[in-house]
C-alpha cells in the first residue's frame, strides 16, 4: 500500500516518523523541522490520507519499507508516537542495522492485562478497566478513521496490549520517552493510570533507555521542541552509556 507522506527536507541522518492510533502525519509539523537530519512523516494505513486496508503488523511494516525505499531513506532512525512507537520497536527487529529507534509513550495500551498494573488492589483494577474500556469504545465510535476493522483488531492485539516483549528483543539503541502526566480521565480513574505507569517502570527491560518527561500522552503536540532535543541528543550519543 502506498502511504501519504510529507518530506520535511534537510540533510544528513534520515528519520522516519510514525504517528499514533487515530492520528496522522500532521502531528509532526512542529517537531520534524527541529530534527538533525531529513525527516519523512507518513500516514499509516487506514489513517489520514492513506488508503484503507486490514491491519496486519507485517503488512504495515511492508508499507513502511516501501516508503523508505521510495524516499531513499537508507537506515533511518525511526521515531514513533504511541502506536508508532510500538512499530518503531518492530522495525528494529526487521532491520537490525537500524541506527536508533525512539518510542514516544508507545509501550502498553492503557487497558492492558490486570497484572500489568502495580500498587492498586485487584478489584479496583478490574473496575477501573471496565470503565476505561467503555470510555474508549464510546470515543472510537465517534471517529471516522481508522474504522472499526482496525481499532477492533488493535485493541485485542497482544503487541498493542503490551509491547515490552517486543522491546526486550531490540539489540540496537532504543529510547522510550515516558509521559509522567496522566491522560485526561475522571479523577477516580487517576489511580489506575498511576498503577499503569508504575507497572511500566517495574517491567521495562534493561536494554531500553528511558527518559521521563513532564507531559501527557500528547507530548508530541505539547512539547515539540523538547521532544526534538531529546531525540537529537539520543541519536548523537546513542553509543554512550
Amino acid at each position: 500500500m502506498k502511504l501519504a507522506a510529507t518530506d520535511f527536507g534537510g540533510d544528513g541522518q534520515p528519520f522516519l516518523l510514525l504517528h499514533g492510533l487515530g492520528g496522522d502525519r500532521s502531528v509532526w509539523q512542529a517537531l520534524a523541522p527541529r530534527l538533525d537530519g531529513r525527516a519523512v512523516a507518513v500516514d499509516l494505513r487506514g489513517h489520514g490520507e492513506s488508503g484503507d486496508g486490514p491491519w496486519d503488523w507485517e503488512a504495515v511494516l511492508d508499507d513502511l519499507d516501501d516508503t523508505a525505499v521510495h524516499f531513499g531513506l537508507e537506515d533511518p532512525v525511526v521515531v514513533g508516537h504511541s502506536l508508532g512507537g510500538i512499530l518503531a520497536g518492530m522495525w528494529t527487529l526487521r532491520h537490525p542495522s537500524c541506527p536508533a529507534a525512539v518510542s514516544l509513550d508507545g509501550h502498553r495500551s492503557a487497558t492492558t492485562d490486570p497484572a500489568n498494573y502495580a500498587g492498586l488492589a485487584e478489584d479496583a483494577v478490574t473496575e477501573g478497566l471496565a470503565r476505561l474500556n467503555a470510555m474508549f469504545t464510546a470515543q472510537l465510535e465517534m471517529v471516522a478513521r481508522p474504522d472499526r476493522s482496525i481499532t477492533s483488531v488493535l485493541r485485542t492485539s497482544p503487541e498493542f496490549l503490551d509491547a515490552l516483549p517486543i522491546f526486550v528483543k531490540v539489540a540496537g539503541p532504543f529510547l522510550l520517552v515516558l509521559a509522567t502526566r496522566n491522560l485526561p480521565v475522571p479523577p477516580d480513574l487517576l489511580p489506575l493510570m498511576d498503577a499503569h505507569r508504575a507497572g511500566l517502570r517495574r517491567d521495562l527491560p534493561p536494554n531500553v533507555r528511558v527518559h521521563e518527561i513532564d507531559a501527557t500522552h500528547g507530548m508530541v503536540s505539547e512539547r515539540p521542541a523538547e521532544i526534538a532535543e531529546i531525540v537529537n541528543h539520543f541519536v548523537s550519543n546513542r553509543f554512550n552509556a
